[in-house]
């Protein structure tokens, strides 16, 4: 019989950077303090991503996210947060679902659904911080 580690070689599927991303993700977790949270989700797969920012001098000093998802979304949500630190609410709008994708070496079609999941929380992010005026 064989084990799903030999059904699916996620090598053969998924960049060295997409896999980096899944295995060590980055700024993972609560964000004690946040000044924004928001969720989004995908209801045609089920994912789920809460990402969070705390602002600092007009710039988001620190994200964080919680994902519920596959393998492409959690990945896009690490990245996203590294894309987002340092940047104001304005220039975090230039983070896009093909940013995103490409920042991981491209994404295969199957699986472009989760750098759109954190395209879309980048959007609800920067709407809420604009109605929080910030």
């Amino acid at each position: 019989m064989q084990s799903e580690d030999q059904l699916w070689d996620t090598s053969e599927m998924f960049s060295e950077a997409v896999l980096d991303h899944f295995r060590n993700p980055r700024n993972a977790g609560e964000l004690p303090g946040a000044t924004a949270t928001v969720e989004v989700s995908n209801p045609v797969c089920g994912d789920v991503l809460k990402l969070s920012a705390r602002m600092a001098e007009g710039r988001i000093a620190e994200a964080r996210f919680l994902c519920r998802g596959c393998t492409t979304s959690i990945a896009c949500a690490s990245v996203l947060t590294e894309e987002l630190r340092g940047h104001t609410p304005s220039e975090a709008r230039a983070v896009t679902s093909e940013s995103l994708s490409e920042a991981l070496g491209g994404l295969p079609p199957a699986t472009y659904h989760g750098a759109q999941l954190a395209a879309d929380a980048v959007t609800a992010l920067v709407e809420k911080l604009s109605s929080l005026g910030r």
